[in-house]
């Protein structure tokens, strides 16, 4: 059994962790703000490395503890009215990205990496594991911690919830907003045709029927 483990280990490893090193503290971060998680869902090595990770019982794990701080839904509203999210989810109607997704589709590599979780039989053991694990402890004691209470309490009157309040306010926000939507940039492919240095490098074909006014000789 054990040579069997190994042989299938060494079979998905080269296309499982060719990808990077994400961890899983770094999936749940990113999972849990609305720009970055729509960034994963537009490259597929991204999302294939988010999907190994969501297979680990502790990116549930983190995830759920961060659920239970006020502070994450704060950065969450911040990154909401930020124009980040604009140009996050203005890239879904780039060409581009659709066409990332065909060829991963057609990359047995693509498929490797997607299994590779279910054939490593570490993962299962994790599982099983997983009710001992101490961020699992330190979940289920969470309610007797009147700390959490405590944060939730005065989560009204932190500095960065009332900020977030007063942000309606500011000019400044809808001047980001309106600049990232006029900006080109924003929208990838499509933005050629919102820019206008893309027509002024196509020749005029009435230019040779147009008169140019010549300046009168001095």
């Amino acid at each position: 059994m054990k040579k069997l483990s190994a042989l299938i280990l060494a079979l998905v490893a080269p296309t499982a962790f060719a990808q990077g090193a994400a961890t899983p503290e770094s999936t749940a971060a990113a999972l849990l703000d609305p720009v970055k998680a729509a960034e994963i869902a537009q490259d597929p090595k991204a999302a294939v490395q988010a999907m190994t990770n969501l297979m680990d019982p502790a990116t549930a794990l983190i995830m759920m503890q961060r659920s239970l701080d006020p502070a994450t839904y704060t950065r969450m509203a911040q990154a909401g009215m930020s124009p980040d999210i604009l140009k996050a989810y203005a890239a879904f109607l780039d060409p581009n990205m659709y066409m990332k997704w065909l060829a991963a589709s057609m990359d047995p590599n693509f498929y490797t990496a997607a299994m590779a979780p279910m054939l490593n039989p570490n993962l299962y053991m994790k599982w099983l594991a997983s009710p001992v694990d101490p961020r699992a402890l330190q979940l289920m004691m969470a309610p007797l911690n009147p700390n959490l209470y405590m944060n939730w309490a005065l989560a009204p009157i932190n500095p960065a919830n009332l900020n977030l309040m007063m942000a309606p306010l500011n000019p400044n926000l809808y001047t980001q907003w309106a600049g990232a939507a006029a900006d080109p940039k924003t929208y990838g492919t499509w933005g050629g045709f919102l820019n206008p240095a893309t027509y002024g490098t196509i020749p005029n074909p009435f230019a040779g029927f147009i008169p140019v006014p010549v300046a009168p000789a001095k």
